[in-house]
């Protein structure tokens, strides 16, 4: 059989059968569509073509047509067209080839250039024919229009069922769908509904999500939850699993639907589908309040929303402050230029203290150079001075408010661990009713339900261990002391904020309660000042200057350790002298350790105390301090022996030197009752047995 639109020319060049369906489910269920589309390979034999220049190309079975983007068979055949190798394509029909009329009419162009037949199951078309060609595009258009109405049709009803809020989706963790009644319920495992509230009340004490996910890893707890079988499953909450849950609105009790849309976006000049974009509340298709139980209330989820999109530092605005961290710069986040405005940033590492820097200009492409920075230590010490003043709540009701909550969460965490014990012991249990439920002369099952009976015991034993673990370790539960410990902390904010336990993380927390912003200008005019500008959440500004030093950060001196260094040497005292004095006093440098004699040439340097330049003592250290304690030569002298016996003693142990000394320092010596008796007793020895030689 032969046709008059197929030439000789057609003839000399193969055919391509082209197969298309949507999806994968088609292709399985949908098999007579797929077998009508591999016949056309005998229609193509019938038209003239053999059998060996028929080509199927069915790469594309289960590939949507949207898009040629991701079609690697439409792409093969459009290429084969191009390069004049191809005489006619067949297809079941124009949807087939493609749902869009962009793709469609490129192949249209390329089949009217290089006089390619487009063939179905009743016709045959030329694309450089111009009815032909009227005709295909026609179809081209329809197909893709019914693309949409075929989407209208499948969602219409959907969309009506999720508007009475009676559409189902997939339960997230701790509800479970109750087909009676249309909706959500809570689940019935309490164990599961426990984990999912612990969830939301970390996210309030520590306001991260990779907070929340730690600390169910340092307490050794699980997140229950339930497969897609409905069993529950316990395992550890990742990060992103508890952002899921924290961005979802089910758990303050609304019915949503369509908050995300699925789009096909272009990126670096490809087509990316299956691109999720979240909407914004206002644009969620349905939104239905108070549907279903909840965890939290919707104030709450919104807050949550606003925190959490404060959180991520990945996008610069001047709202955001993103997550306390650790570091020891206690105003990360929240910290403002007051030169140009812009939020200033945390620059630390190896050695050097932390310092609030602007990068505005650097950022802008303007400079090279930062638009200032300054040193954090005197910075967070002021805000924080002013914060402890400003958190003044009552004592008793702070002491029994801290009281009630600690012992809330001692008991949420003892609740869950047993929960979980009580569970296993379930199992445990219910294995051995099985095995034992058993005929035992059926050992094939028999030994099946053993094996599971003894690991179920093993899992149980595990947990019991766990639990008493955290008991030991995590005070699960509190005592009258840990109460009373409590009562005397509550009481006491300062001790709190500079208690070794407390931790950067919960410090920066702490500040952001009251803090809002913090905004830092450099003044040099009389002085080298830091003006702080304390903006509280209550709308109230603080004021505040601090000096600005000029050296390395944290290493300043304080004001007294200058002001005697300053008067030693005036009295014409050596730096090694100053030094073992000011550790004598018991006063520290800037950064709290002991003096050494470098330390103190440095302050004199940096503040340009002239030394005097004092000669060498003779004889070296003098015999007997201010203080009455004596040097090596005070000892030697006092008891009328060598300064090398008076080593031989401190090498013995019979004389300890005063703490302070050693290691560039001198040593000095209190001589009690005892060591006044126990040295004189080692003195007459020895001149009783030089007497006897």
């Amino acid at each position: 059989m032969s046709h008059a639109k197929i030439q000789r020319t057609h003839l000399a060049r193969r055919a391509v059968v082209y197969l298309r369906q949507s999806t994968m489910k088609q292709v399985h269920e949908h098999r007579e569509s797929t077998q009508r589309q591999y016949a056309l390979s005998h229609r193509a034999e019938q038209l003239g073509w053999p059998s060996h220049a028929v080509e199927v190309v069915d790469e594309d079975l289960g590939q949507s047509g949207a898009s040629a983007q991701w079609r690697e068979g439409f792409q093969r055949l459009a290429q084969q067209v191009s390069q004049g190798r191809v005489g006619a394509i067949f297809a079941l029909e124009v949807s087939r080839l493609a749902r869009s009329s962009a793709d469609w009419h490129h192949l249209l162009d390329l089949c009217g250039w290089t006089d390619v037949v487009i063939a179905d199951e009743q016709a045959v078309f030329a694309p450089n024919d111009p009815n032909d060609r009227l005709l295909l595009g026609l179809k081209g258009q329809m197909s893709e229009a019914e693309k949409y109405w075929m989407r209208l049709r499948l969602q219409g009803a959907q969309r009506s069922k999720a508007r009475r809020g009676e559409l189902r989706l997939n339960a997230p963790t701790g509800y479970v769908w109750d087909r009676a009644a249309q909706r959500l319920q809570l689940d019935p495992d309490e164990e599961v509904r426990r984990t999912v509230r612990l969830i939301f009340e970390r996210f309030r004490i520590d306001g991260s999500a990779g907070r929340v996910a730690a600390y169910f890893v340092e307490h050794g707890l699980v997140l229950a939850t339930r497969d897609s079988n409905g069993d529950v499953v316990r395992k550890r909450p990742l990060r992103s699993t508890v952002l899921c849950i924290l961005h979802n609105p089910f758990y303050a009790g609304a019915y949503v639907y369509g908050r995300r849309e699925y789009r096909t976006a272009l990126v670096d000049g490809e087509l990316r589908r299956g691109q999720v974009t979240r909407l914004p509340i206002e644009a969620w298709k349905v939104h239905i309040a108070d549907r279903h139980a909840a965890y939290i209330s919707w104030e709450e989820f919104v807050a949550n929303q606003d925190k959490l999109e404060g959180n991520c530092n990945r996008r610069r605005a001047a709202d955001r402050h993103g997550a306390a961290r650790e570091g020891e710069a206690l105003l990360q986040g929240l910290v403002l230029c007051g030169r140009c405005g812009h939020r200033m940033t945390v620059q630390q590492g190896g050695k050097q203290a932390a310092r609030y820097v602007c990068k505005a200009l650097v950022d802008g492409g303007v400079s090279t150079k930062a638009c200032w920075s300054v040193s954090a230590g005197a910075i967070d010490s002021t805000v924080a001075h002013y914060f402890l003043q400003a958190a003044q709540p009552p004592e008793v009701e702070l002491s029994l408010a801290v009281t009630r909550e600690v012992e809330r969460q001692a008991g949420e965490l003892e609740q869950l661990w047993k929960s979980r014990l009580e569970r296993a012991r379930y199992e445990a249990q219910l294995a051995e009713r099985r095995y034992k439920a058993v005929d035992p002369d059926n050992r094939v099952v028999a030994r099946t339900l053993e094996g599971d009976w003894e690991a179920k015991l093993r899992e149980l034993e595990e947990l019991e261990e766990a639990y008493r673990s955290a008991q030991r370790t995590q005070q699960v539960e509190l005592s009258d002391a840990d109460r009373a410990e409590v009562l005397s902390l509550a009481r006491n904010l300062p001790r709190v904020w500079k208690a070794a336990t407390t931790t950067n993380v919960q410090r920066k927390n702490l500040l952001r309660l009251l803090v809002q912003e913090v905004a830092l200008a450099p003044v040099d005019v009389p002085r080298r000042m830091t003006r702080i500008q304390i903006l509280w959440h209550t709308g109230a500004v603080t004021e505040v200057a601090v000096e600005r030093p000029r050296h390395r950060p944290g290493t300043q001196a304080s004001e007294a350790a200058v002001e005697h260094i300053r008067t030693r040497v005036g009295e014409g005292w050596r730096d090694c002298d100053i030094a073992e004095d000011l550790n004598r006093l018991g006063i520290v440098s800037g950064k709290g350790r002991e003096w050494t004699t470098q330390m103190v040439t440095g302050v004199r340097k940096r503040r340009r105390i002239r030394s005097q330049n004092a000669p060498p003592r003779q004889g070296g250290w003098p015999a007997k301090r201010s203080d009455g304690l004596l040097s090596v030569r005070g000892v030697a002298e006092h008891f009328g022996v060598s300064r090398r016996m008076v080593r031989t003693w401190i090498e013995s142990g019979r004389l300890t030197p005063a703490a302070g000394g050693g290691r560039g320092r001198p040593l000095w010596f209190v001589l009690d009752a005892d060591a006044e008796r126990r040295l004189a007793g080692a003195v007459q020895k020895g001149r009783s047995a030089r007497m006897s030689n």
